[in-house]
């Protein structure tokens, strides 16, 4: 009797054995994925689920090894649904990436300068977004307000999941916006004469699409503030493209600039009615904190910088200089 009691017990422990010995090689045994491979988990997706759909692609040769481990540690099961990047490191620790909800991520950047419609032509363009936009009522969508959205999405780059909304990505770049705007007209001259965040928010789309180097935003807003104190029109090619729109054609021509639009600022007094693309925070800042200059004309130099001037005479000579070369 004793030598059977033995005999069972050496049995019970070369099985445990095995098994220990099979359960640390499960904890180690890689996923047969030869590259990083995007995989979903679906909601509701159990984990007997998942691993069926993984051997069923020879990712793993058997489910029992790790049904096993499951029932040893429960939180393995905790799935959460999303699109994960899956790779040839261990089974385990890709489920582990599942249990953490580590999706892989994703990004969409808004450029600096960038009008409305390309933002929205860009977004719509993104891989694993939901596309959810309502064009004929985006502003109401994104801000709940019916006003124009041009202008009001911060120049950044913004990560998301998949199944994230197009519009969630948006009302981010919105609120940050809102924030940084804020935070710029908080800190603003105490002589400027602009009368509201919006209109520094016009002012800083304008410097925005003139300036080629950072470095030149303020003496930019420095100009326009100074036409604006003196009663003169802006005149800035920028605002005319815009109220053009679609129809042009790359090369800003004068019957452009004879021709009224409420953007043409060659023909209207003050600000145009809206922003005209999307400022950074320097183009905020240079807007609501323009430097003391006696300049009211700039030329471009064909370089990215501008030649700045107090005077018309010496403006004209440098358009002689920069744009007849003569």
């Amino acid at each position: 009797m004793i030598k059977v009691i033995v005999s069972v017990l050496l049995l019970a422990l070369l099985c445990c054995g095995i098994g220990y010995q099979q359960l640390q090689a499960a904890l180690s045994m890689p996923l047969n994925v030869t590259n990083s491979t995007l995989f979903k988990v679906d909601r509701g997706t159990g984990f007997n689920q998942l691993c069926k759909q993984w051997q069923s692609k020879q990712w793993l040769d058997s489910c029992f090894k790790f049904q096993v481990l499951a029932k040893l540690d429960p939180t393995l099961t905790d799935l959460k649904a999303g699109l994960y990047e899956l790779d040839s490191t261990s089974v385990i620790d890709n489920i582990r990436r599942i249990n953490q909800g580590a999706q892989v991520s994703f990004s969409f950047t808004i450029i600096e300068g960038q009008p409305l419609r390309e933002v929205i032509t860009n977004i719509a363009k993104q891989t694993h977004l939901k596309q959810d936009l309502d064009e004929e009522n985006l502003a109401k969508q994104i801000s709940n307000k019916d006003e124009n959205l041009e202008g009001w999405l911060f120049p950044d780059t913004y990560h998301y999941h998949s199944e994230d909304t197009a519009s969630s990505v948006l009302k981010r770049a919105y609120s940050k916006m809102q924030t940084e705007l804020d935070n710029a007209w908080q800190n603003r001259a105490h002589d400027l004469i602009l009368n509201s965040p919006y209109e520094a928010l016009i002012l800083a789309s304008i410097i925005e699409k003139e300036t080629g180097l950072a470095s030149e935003r303020p003496l930019i807003s420095a100009v326009f503030t100074n036409r604006l104190k003196s009663n003169m029109r802006l005149q800035t090619d920028p605002t005319v493209i815009y109220g053009i729109g679609a129809d042009f054609d790359g090369d800003i021509k004068r019957k452009d600039l004879t021709t009224y639009t409420p953007y043409n600022t060659y023909k209207i007094k003050g600000l145009p009615p809206t922003p005209i693309a999307m400022p950074s925070r320097a183009a905020l800042l240079a807007a609501v904190n323009p430097p003391e200059s006696e300049y009211v004309y700039f030329v471009a130099k064909g370089d990215g910088s501008h030649q700045f001037s107090k005077t018309l005479k010496e403006h004209n000579r440098a358009v002689q200089q920069y744009q007849l070369n003569k």
